[in-house]
């Protein structure tokens, strides 16, 4: 095993921010997403413990681990302070770093984030892990979407290539049987969110079918939540310059 992680690097701003894609995604995820930011900012997009060109690295399955990678990877990186965005599983690895390291997250964009209740579809993400073909693959992904969903077919190749990486399904298996388990996942309370002071924006779609838009409820006083009608779990490429306006206006009340 490798304890590498890989992330791709583009732009050299004042501020740097760290991009965390979904479960069995990639840094490819943010490929449409990334350039825009850069003109900003230093913009670090990860692959995630078990996923792609880090696929080997121990930390996989575990958001807990995975939150404690990317800080560490951080470390080696000589980088002391970041703003992050995190999607899905991403996300719920975005806000254990932010309890981690609070001093060291200086602002939280959670799309859609794993971990805010306790339903999660399971057999979706089945689906995802082990597709069984490229046709699978684009049956799965666009299932994550709202009605009518089409993933783009450069996306859809993307992730192609890494499901043919050696043990790249398997792995994504694994990490399915550890954050989802008879539709259920685990839960970061809301009184330890209500923790993080820095400013925290949830983005979350209406129609998401993978996380219920009920987990956006309850969120502490201090988060701001933005709502996508008709939207679903997909943001990334569903709500794409939502997702850019989104994080950029978070980036700023850190200022």
């Amino acid at each position: 095993m490798s304890d590498t992680l890989h992330a791709r690097e583009k732009g050299n701003g004042r501020e740097t921010l760290v991009l965390l894609h979904g479960f069995g995604g990639h840094w490819m995820d943010w490929y449409d997403i990334q350039p825009d930011l850069a003109r900003d900012a230093r913009v670090l997009a990860y692959d995630l413990p078990g996923h792609a060109r880090s696929l080997d690295h121990p930390a996989a399955g575990s958001a807990s681990g995975m939150a404690k990678a990317i800080l560490a990877d951080l470390d080696q990186r000589g980088i002391a302070r970041v703003h992050v965005a995190g999607f899905s599983m991403g996300g719920a690895v975005a806000t254990l770093m932010a309890l981690r390291a609070p001093d060291r997250v200086a602002s939280l964009t959670l799309l859609a984030p794993g971990g805010f209740g306790p339903d999660i579809s399971e057999d979706r993400l089945k689906n995802l892990a082990s597709p069984g073909s490229t046709d699978g693959l684009r049956a799965a992904v666009n299932a994550l979407g709202a009605p009518g969903f089409d993933m783009p077919t450069k996306n859809i190749a993307a992730l192609a290539a890494t499901r043919s990486l050696p043990g790249q399904e398997a792995k994504l298996v694994e990490i399915v049987g550890k954050i989802a388990k008879d539709g259920k996942q685990g839960e970061i309370p809301r009184d330890s969110l209500a923790t993080l002071a820095m400013p925290v924006t949830v983005v979350w779609g209406t129609d998401d079918p993978v996380l219920p838009f009920s987990q956006s409820e309850g969120l502490p006083e201090s988060f701001q939540l933005v709502v996508l009608p008709g939207i679903g779990h997909m943001l990334p490429e569903e709500a794409r310059k939502s997702v850019i306006h989104a994080i950029r206006t978070t980036m700023r009340r850190a200022t």
